[in-house]
């Protein structure tokens, strides 16, 4: 009786304990993740532990959110908030740079393919500071700069200067912004130094709107480091810290927590999250292609999209629902069918953001019709993106659970 009565007892844990380990265990990772960040060495060191932050501050949140019934009301009701500025507040920087990244690689897209330069046209290409130039840089009429002996580029006032407009060619010498702030040459085609893979130099209107797009995201990702740095820094995140570090030695539980299930809690969080997505609108979204979403899209009216929300909405419920689940499994974070569907509303919450972005750059006064057009075509091709993602939500939502045979 008595092997049989352990085995009992290990297969229905008490709920409570089930949950506190839980709960500590993340604490004790985002002090973990708070003591790299404060040690760390590189930017790159720095950013990795900001994010183990994140993930940490979110699971805690959304534990003390779905299980509050098991939690000391007061506690928890002060808590789960203030992680959440945590996770928000760390999360901007980041969210900048992909935006940035994303609509750097969607006017590359919407360029074309690169396409290979002649053998012939390399070996005319002269050499400017070791970075080689596309032969079509200056047109055949205009006077190249001579190369002195040692194969440095010999001033230009020496064999004439260039005239302006040959020297400001906009296929060849334009620049586009570098996912890092820096600014980076154009890709050549030959892949020479700088160049990418694939990608072909901006026109015009594309390279322009590019620069717009560096400037603001930029100015964006930097008010958000220091916005991160600030609140790091801050008595109310000293504050925050302090909670964490008693919760990962002593969970404050509710006076019935011992004699409440965990299972209810968790499946009225997936209930929340099945009436979300039953409300939405799934017949349009089993189309490609929608029409509609493009009618707000570059009205004066900076508001966010009005389909965008019940998405947005449907994706925190989603996060809430498989954090529940890890705390009665670890493994069921796994599930496939979760982890499309959670991934598709991702890309849908990055496409709708790079299209708002576009849609703000369009918005400055007196650009040029060509930067203007350039924008335009960004924002309609992400919310493009916005209504695909939706699509592959509703194929990944309809498949069948992962414990059906």
């Amino acid at each position: 009786m008595t092997p049989g009565g352990a085995g009992v007892a290990q297969r229905h844990p008490d709920p409570a304990d089930v949950l506190a380990r839980h709960l500590r265990a993340r604490a004790t990772e985002f002090l973990r993740a708070l003591r790299l960040n404060r040690g760390a060495a590189t930017p790159e060191d720095s950013a990795e532990a900001a994010r183990a932050l994140r993930r940490a501050a979110r699971r805690i949140s959304a534990g003390l959110y779905t299980f509050q019934p098991a939690l000391d009301p007061a506690w928890s009701q002060r808590l789960g908030p203030e992680l959440a500025w945590v996770s928000g507040t760390l999360s901007q920087e980041d969210a900048c740079t992909t935006r940035l990244t994303r609509l750097q690689d969607a006017l590359h897209h919407l360029s074309g393919p690169a396409a290979p330069t002649p053998p012939s046209a390399r070996r005319s290409m002269p050499s400017t500071s070791g970075v080689p130039l596309p032969a079509d840089t200056t047109p055949p009429e205009a006077p190249r700069p001579a190369a002195s002996v040692s194969g440095t580029p010999a001033p230009a006032r020496a064999t004439g200067a260039l005239p302006a407009a040959p020297r400001r060619a906009p296929t060849a010498t334009a620049t586009v912004p570098a996912p890092d702030g820096r600014r980076a040459v154009a890709p050549r085609p030959e892949g020479g130094s700088g160049a990418a893979p694939g990608r072909v130099p901006l026109a015009v209107g594309a390279a322009k709107a590019a620069a717009l797009l560096e400037r603001q995201l930029t100015l964006a990702r930097t008010r958000a480091h220091s916005a991160a740095l600030q609140a790091l820094g801050s008595a109310r995140f000293h504050a925050v810290a302090d909670q964490v570090a008693v919760l990962a030695s002593e969970v404050p539980l509710a006076g019935r927590a011992a004699n409440l299930e965990l299972w209810p809690l968790a499946e009225a969080a997936r209930e929340r999250l099945v009436d979300a997505v039953a409300a939405l609108p799934l017949v349009t979204a089993g189309s490609p292609y929608n029409a509609e979403a493009l009618v707000h899209g570059l009205s004066p009216d900076p508001a966010p999209h009005p389909q965008d929300a019940p998405w947005h909405q449907v994706r925190l419920l989603l996060r809430l629902h498989r954090y529940a689940q890890e705390v009665l499994d670890p493994a069921a974070g796994g599930d496939p069918r979760l982890r499309a569907a959670g991934e598709a509303l991702d890309r849908h919450r990055d496409a709708a953001e790079a299209a708002a972005a576009a849609a703000q750059a369009a918005r400055t006064p007196r650009i040029a019709p060509a930067t203007a057009y350039a924008l335009g075509v960004l924002h309609a091709g992400q919310r493009h993106e916005v209504e695909a993602a939706r699509y592959a939500f509703q194929r990944a939502w309809q498949q069948p659970h992962a414990d059906t045979t």
